[in-house]
């Protein structure tokens, strides 16, 4: 059903006032803070109706209201206004991306740092390929009779190569022979599908070949499995503690043990966020995993350039400033994809105006 303007006015002061002191909520707080130009009474009467429709709950008989995650979904997706940082938010981060790229992991790295420092939650952070990845090309070059290097091309445009050394000696038109084998059946292919292809060649090539072949397969699904791995990076997993939801040790200490779990937070949060599009708000059991069900996570997609993407993102309180952070968010992952296509960082955006 439909909310009305006024209960959507209520719901709003809610969730910015719990969201501000971290305590529930009153319909005294709400007469001084909200501005709603109507009694105490119909305050409490619209209170009541949003508990009961499930917005908002009452943790304790004598207490004030706090939202519920359907009440936070909806000011997320109606009532909450957009942010603009401030200036000096928009110097720092554009500093922070101006910094000397060296390695990209660094510069990820150094991202989810900023972005911790800046919004007061975990963060995390990674890049990754939002497609599987094949060999486009294969070369091999001889160096001696018993020496060979072999490069590999894939379709991200990344080059490898390995030098190889045999106990036998190989000729050039052998090498010849075994570059067009090579890019015959193992072109196009990811790495999922290479082993079964190099199985069917292991049927038809010589013993000799075959293992020469093998040998260069291996090598480029060596290639394929490191570039398809992506590293997560988290930062400030303390500042979980400085928050009153997690003044319980235990309920604090599981929350940053997940945190630390590369595999789980790949799988649970950057792996489908890659093929997301902005900035995306997971709050409560809208999370996949266990560990986030009382928590809401908010992340941001971006372009890196040759098939890749990257991911940053904060996990916190169902009690976050998500107009705020979510601007934070979007504003490092647009300045992240320019600087990665080298075009010009976003221009400093000035306060809301009230």
């Amino acid at each position: 059903m439909e909310l009305t303007e006024r209960k959507k006015k209520v719901l709003r002061a809610v969730v910015e006032s719990y969201i501000s002191t971290a305590e529930p909520v009153g319909s005294k707080a709400l007469m001084e803070t909200a501005g709603l130009n109507v009694s105490s009474a119909t305050i409490r009467n619209e209170l009541a109706d949003l508990t009961e429709e499930g917005y908002l709950e009452q943790p304790h008989t004598s207490a004030g209201r706090i939202p519920t995650p359907k009440g936070y979904r909806l000011y997320v997706n109606e009532l909450m206004e957009e942010q603009r940082l401030s200036l000096e938010e928009t110097r720092q981060i554009n500093e922070a991306l101006h910094l000397k790229m060296q390695e990209l992991d660094k510069v990820i790295n150094e991202a989810g740092r900023m972005v911790s420092a800046l919004t007061n939650y975990p963060a995390f952070a990674l890049a990754g390929n939002a497609r599987r990845i094949t060999i486009r090309r294969f070369d091999l070059i001889l160096v001696d009779t018993n020496s060979f290097i072999a490069v590999v091309m894939t379709d991200t445009n990344v080059v490898k190569n390995k030098l190889f050394r045999l106990p036998a000696e190989l000729s050039e038109p052998q090498l010849q022979l075994l570059t067009t084998l090579l890019n015959t059946a193992f072109v196009g292919k990811t790495l999922d599908q290479l082993t079964p292809e190099l199985m069917r060649v292991a049927e038809h090539a010589a013993g000799s070949s075959y293992g020469l072949i093998s040998l260069v397969v291996s090598f480029a699904m060596e290639v394929l499995d490191g570039l398809e791995h992506s590293s997560v990076y988290t930062s400030g997993t303390s500042h979980i503690l400085d928050h009153p939801e997690y003044q319980d040790l235990d309920k604090a200490q599981k929350l940053m043990t997940y945190l630390s779990e590369e595999k789980a937070l790949t799988e649970s949060l950057a792996i489908p966020a890659l093929n997301e599009e902005g900035a995306k708000i997971l709050i409560g059991p809208e999370n996949v995993a266990e560990e986030l069900k009382d928590t809401s996570v908010v992340l941001a997609s971006y372009d890196i350039g040759d098939g890749m993407k990257g991911v940053i993102g904060v996990v916190g309180p169902t009690r976050m400033d998500y107009a705020k952070v979510a601007a934070k968010l979007s504003y490092v992952a647009d300045g992240l994809a320019k600087l990665f296509g080298q075009t010009e960082l976003p221009p400093a955006k000035p306060d809301k105006e009230e």
